[in-house]
C-alpha cells in the first residue's frame, strides 16, 4: 500500500492517539479479557524467577513455542539455578542447544551467566548481559519484576502496526525507534506483566500473519485503524530481504566400524561456530566426483544462506592423518555437538549411533 503523504499519514495516528487515549481503559479491558479465555499455559508464565524466564526468552528466539519446550524443560532440569549454567562447560551447553539453530545464543547465554553474581534487577542491567537486547530486557523486566517496560516481539510489532495502521518498516533503525513510542504510549504501566504477557499471546494466536475472517469478530476491533483502513492484512511491512547465498559443502564421513573422524569449526565469523562436524571441503559446485553409493545430498536453508551438501562414508581401515580432526569412537558422536545439517544426514544414513 502506498500513501500520498507520509507526513499527513503521521499527523492521523497522532490524531488517533488523542482520541484514543479515552479508549485505553476499554483496550485492556477486551485484551485482558480475550488473554484470560484463550491463553495457553506455558511454564515460564507460571514463575516469576527471573533465570528461569531469561532462559525461556533466549531459547524462544528465532524458534516456536513448540519446538523450544524441551530445551526449555532440558535446560532448566540440568541447570535449574544460573550457577550451575555458569559451571557447566560450554560443550556440554552447545551439546544441549544441538538442533535449535542460532547457537551464537547457547555462547552468548553462557557467558552471560558466567558473569551473573546477582540477578540483575533493572532495565539497564539486563540489557548489559551479552545476547540480552531491548526486547529481552525488557521482557525480563516486566515479566520477573513487573517493571514497566515494553517486550516487543515479532508478534508485537504486527499487533502494533495494525492497531495503529503504521506502514513504516519495523525491521529498520527508524521503524523500531517509531514502534517503541507508540507501545511506550500503549503500555499499560499498572499491569505491564498482564499487558505484555497479553499483547504477545494475541499476536501469536489470534492476530496472526494470515487473518483470513478473523478481522471481522477480532475483540479489537473498533480500535483499529487496519481494520478501518482496509490495511490489516498487508501489515506489518519489512524491509527487503537480502539475497540469499549459494554454498556448496562436501563431507567425508571416514568409519572404521569403530571409530570416526571429526573437527571442530573455529571461525567465529561463520556459521556453528565451535559446533563439529565430519572432514568439510568447500567449493564453488559440486561434481560427481568421489561420489559412491553410501552418499547423500542434502540442503539445508539458514537466514541467508542456502547450503548445497553432500556427505560421502569411507569404509576403512585406518583412520588418515586429517589436520585439525580428531578420532573419536563412533558410539560417542553424541558426545559432540553437531549442526541440524549433520543430524539430518546421518539420520538419512541411518548412522546415528546408539548410547
Amino acid at each position: 500500500m502506498k500513501y500520498e503523504n507520509f507526513s499527513s499519514k503521521k499527523l492521523q495516528i497522532c490524531d488517533f492517539f488523542c482520541n484514543f487515549a479515552p479508549k485505553m481503559d476499554n483496550l485492556y479491558r477486551q485484551l485482558y479479557n480475550w488473554y484470560a479465555q484463550n491463553h495457553r499455559v506455558l511454564p515460564w508464565r507460571e514463575t516469576d524467577d527471573p533465570y528461569a524466564i531469561w532462559l525461556s526468552e533466549i531459547i524462544l528466539q528465532q524458534t516456536r513455542v513448540a519446538q523450544g519446550m524441551d530445551y526449555y524443560m532440558r535446560f532448566l532440569n540440568r541447570w535449574p539455578t544460573v550457577e550451575a549454567l555458569a559451571a557447566a562447560d560450554e560443550a556440554e551447553v552447545l551439546r544441549e542447544w544441538q538442533g535449535l539453530g542460532y547457537y551464537s545464543r547457547a555462547r552468548n547465554l553462557h557467558k552471560a551467566a558466567k558473569q551473573i553474581t546477582t540477578f540483575p534487577r533493572t532495565f539497564d542491567e539486563l540489557r548489559a548481559l551479552p545476547g540480552v537486547g531491548e526486547y529481552t530486557a525488557g521482557a525480563i523486566a516486566s515479566f520477573a519484576y513487573n517493571l514497566p517496560y515494553p517486550a516487543m516481539d515479532g508478534n508485537v510489532y504486527r499487533v502494533v502496526a495494525r492497531l495503529l495502521d503504521i506502514d513504516e518498516a519495523f525491521d529498520t533503525s527508524a521503524g523500531k525507534k517509531l514502534f517503541h513510542k507508540k507501545i511506550e504510549t500503549l503500555l499499560d504501566r499498572d499491569n505491564p506483566r498482564l499487558f505484555n504477557s497479553a499483547i504477545m499471546e494475541f499476536g501469536a494466536l489470534y492476530c496472526t500473519p494470515v487473518l483470513g475472517d478473523a478481522c471481522a469478530s477480532c475483540p479489537l476491533q473498533n480500535m483499529c485503524m487496519g481494520y478501518a483502513h482496509g490495511t490489516a492484512e498487508v501489515l506489518p511491512v519489512r524491509k527487503p530481504r537480502p539475497k540469499v547465498r549459494d554454498r556448496w559443502f562436501t563431507y567425508t564421513i571416514y568409519t572404521d566400524g569403530v571409530h570416526t573422524l571429526i573437527q571442530r569449526r573455529e571461525n567465529p565469523k561463520d556459521i556453528w561456530y565451535h559446533l563439529y562436524e565430519f572432514p568439510c571441503e568447500e567449493s564453488n559446485e559440486l561434481t560427481n566426483e568421489g561420489v559412491n553409493e553410501l552418499m547423500v545430498s542434502l540442503t539445508h536453508v539458514l537466514s541467508h544462506q542456502k547450503l548445497h551438501a553432500r556427505f560421502i562414508v569411507r569404509r576403512i581401515q585406518k583412520m588418515p592423518d586429517i589436520a585439525g580432526t580428531i578420532v573419536i569412537r563412533w558410539e560417542d558422536l553424541n558426545d559432540y555437538a553437531l549442526s541440524r545439517l549433520t543430524l539430518r544426514a546421518l539420520d538419512t544414513l541411518r548412522l546415528i549411533p546408539q548410547n
